[in-house]
């Protein structure tokens, strides 16, 4: 134990959550109230009562996050090595290693590999060239798209056709075809021992189905801990229920007002049902901010307020003064574009670098002419977005080599990388696959491969370096030396820029630093990606301070000094893909609450009267606009309202000579 007093560093409410007796508590924790601290402390706390770690489980929704929480846990405790103890990291990676450890009572074997998104697209991919005919492809639903609502399907519990109807109305009429797809997928995974990021929360589920698993999987933990309960999906929250059998002692943490995702299936649902699913239940309530001023939070408290369903809180600051939030009513996007350099840079003077600031929108299109204004005005700016590291192709290359190694029935890693081989294309790369097939997945069977002599010439390179990493044990960074050689002259024939993609697989191997074998490093790539790729981010920023773009769902979990909400506009926000049915209206208000609640002393919700549309690409026209509907009266009160173009008043002038024009031109029409 450390010899300061860890505890005073809490506030009341943080005090009684990280405290918490036995039982289950749900910690609703407001935005900006500590929720961190809370969680880590609870850890500390834990420990520092005896609570074994090797009985505790810390599920969080990256591992990021994990490292963040045992970190801040390390300030209080100075046990390092009871806090490496812990059971910590995501759902998906605590499943991986779970199933590893029971993979006999899971009926897979424990070598399986991980398909990431990407992988099993090519899957779905090769399945539907099968089921669909040549007249169906052209309307069929593409990969990605099958994907999804596979994935929808086995995380929220819902019926194949409910989804459809709810989500693909366009897709119903496919519903028997993707039901003979979706279970030749799993039959194909099967075969090839590979699971999906689905699966391993299926198998984790299903494996607490049998009472002597379930009863050994549960009896290894005493306590359990939940981050960011909002964003779970009903088959997660359905593995903790099942788990409580043996646990009783369950925190979830997480803030309803802030559950934001239900395209990937989260539902707010689990949190507000937490009392009913855990009888029992102690609710301890974050209330005290340490980011935002008072004024921002009158806002955003009053905002939402208007929320039909939640657990109601006040949130309020011991921080003194502040600004007024401003809303900006604007002419059209290009005045709103305008107002927001202009804040921007006055806040700029005043102190507050372009990296403390940040422009939040619904869409990524919501961005477009601010972005122009942007790089007409020389104003260095960040969009949030992009690929993720895996999805790079040079990254999948070298990563479905090491899937090949670790699992030589890697139909997916085999057609990949025998692709890169000139002369080689799909019908090759089959008949090389088929080959391996019938010699046992055996690589030194590549050297009889029945192809070109060409062809044959770079197989038997991949064959000797194979089979020489499969009959020598060495460390992972050699084998991972070995591959980068081999990998290397594919890399320059097929890509252009190959330095930047070099120092990237580079970048790679530097991470395998904290795995112990591939199994590991492959298992925690595709749980836990890194972020980008040097060659995707663009060139380097010329300026080490930018103005930072996002949409709202990227900002969630950030925070800056000032912040613009833009296009405050019904349509827009909410959107108008998302009103069909009140939970698709509250999940909008959660969206402008989230965008607002980023702000530490400055907010500025911009509503545009109007937006230019060129429909058919050739005429311009207007389309005006109505206020985001969550801004009535009562929120709009604890506001300063700034009206650069009045509502219904537009330019007479401009207006009759625009008719003037239309009927010249109607009159010359006939001439």
């Amino acid at each position: 134990m450390k010899n300061r007093d860890w505890l005073k560093d809490l506030n009341p409410q943080q005090l009684a959550a990280v405290t918490h007796g036995d039982g289950p508590v749900l910690v609703v924790a407001g935005a900006g109230s500590g929720k961190t601290r809370t969680l880590a402390y609870r850890v500390a706390w834990l420990i520092s009562q005896g609570v074994n770690p090797d009985r505790t489980l810390l599920l969080t929704f990256t591992r990021r996050a994990a490292r963040e929480m045992l970190d801040r846990a390390s300030s209080a405790i100075d046990d390092q090595a009871a806090l490496a103890r812990v059971w910590s990291g995501t759902f998906h990676a605590v499943a991986n290693r779970l199933l590893r450890v029971y993979s006999q009572a899971s009926g897979i074997p424990n070598d399986f590999t991980i398909l990431d998104q990407s992988d099993a697209e090519d899957m779905l991919d090769v399945i539907r060239q099968k089921v669909t005919d040549a007249q169906k492809k052209g309307r069929f639903p593409r990969k990605g798209t099958l994907l999804s609502i596979y994935s929808r399907r086995m995380n929220s519990g819902e019926e194949l056709e409910a989804i459809l109807k709810k989500l693909y109305p366009w897709c119903v009429k496919w519903k028997e075809e993707l039901k003979t797809i979706f279970k030749e997928y799993t039959a194909l995974k099967q075969k090839r021992n590979t699971l999906d990021y689905d699966d391993l929360l299926l198998y984790w589920y299903y494996l607490l189905e049998d009472p002597k698993a379930a009863e050994q999987i549960s009896g290894r933990f005493d306590h359990i801990l939940v981050d960011e309960f909002q964003d779970t999906n009903k088959l997660q929250s359905d593995i903790l229920v099942r788990m409580r059998s043996s646990i009783k002692n369950i925190m979830a943490v997480g803030d309803d007002a802030q559950s934001i995702y239900s395209f990937r299936a989260a539902t707010v649902r689990n949190m507000l049902d937490f009392p009913k699913l855990f009888p029992g239940t102690s609710v301890v309530t974050l209330e005290q901010n340490y980011r935002s001023c008072p004024p921002v939070l009158e806002t955003t408290n009053v905002l939402i307020s208007q929320a039909k369903e939640r657990f109601s809180k006040n949130l309020f600051s011991t921080r003194q003064g502040g600004e007024r939030p401003q809303i900006i009513t604007c002419k059209d996007e290009l005045q709103e574009a305008d107002m927001v350099i202009e804040r921007v840079l006055m806040h700029y003077e005043q102190g507050i670098p372009l990296r403390k600031q940040a422009v939040l929108f619904r869409a990524g299109s919501h961005s477009a002419s601010l972005e122009l204004a942007l790089i007409k005005k020389e104003i260095p700016f960040h969009k949030y977005g992009g690929l993720k590291f895996l999805e790079a192709a040079h990254i999948k290359d070298f990563v479905a080599l090491i899937r090949i190694l670790e699992n030589q029935r890697d139909e997916m890693a085999w057609f990949r990388i025998l692709q890169l081989f000139d002369g080689v294309g799909p019908a090759t790369a089959s008949s090389i696959f088929e080959h391996l097939k019938l010699n046992s997945f055996n690589p030194d069977s590549l050297g009889s491969a029945p192809v070109p002599k060409a062809v044959q010439l770079e197989l038997l390179k991949l064959r000797k370096m194979l089979v020489d990493l499969l009959k020598n044990e060495l460390d992972l960074s050699s084998q991972l030396d070995r591959i980068r050689t081999f990998y290397k002259p594919l890399l320059e024939d097929n890509y252009e820029n190959s330095s930047p993609r070099q120092s990237d697989i580079e970048h790679l191997v530097e991470l395998s630093g904290n795995s112990r074998s591939r199994t590991q490093f492959l298992s925690d790539l595709v749980l836990d990606p890194p972020i980008s790729t040097s060659d995707l981010a663009g060139p380097p920023l010329r300026d080490e301070d930018y103005l930072i773009l996002s949409t709202i769902h990227s900002a969630k979990g950030c925070e800056w000094d000032a912040v613009y909400l833009i296009h405050a506009a019904d349509g827009c926000l909410p959107s108008d893909m998302s009103t069909e049915s009140d939970e698709e209206i509250e999940e909008e208000l959660r969206l402008a609450y989230v965008a607002m609640t980023r702000a530490r002393d400055h907010l500025y919700v911009l509503w545009p009267l109007r937006f230019y549309s060129r429909p058919q690409g050739f005429s311009d026209r207007h389309v005006y606009s109505q206020k985001c509907r969550f801004f009535n009266q009562g929120v709009v009160d604890t506001m300063e309202t700034v009206v650069l173009e009045k509502e219904g008043e537009e330019d007479c002038k401009e207006e009759l000579k625009t008719q003037s024009d239309i009927q010249e031109r109607l009159r010359n029409f006939w001439e």
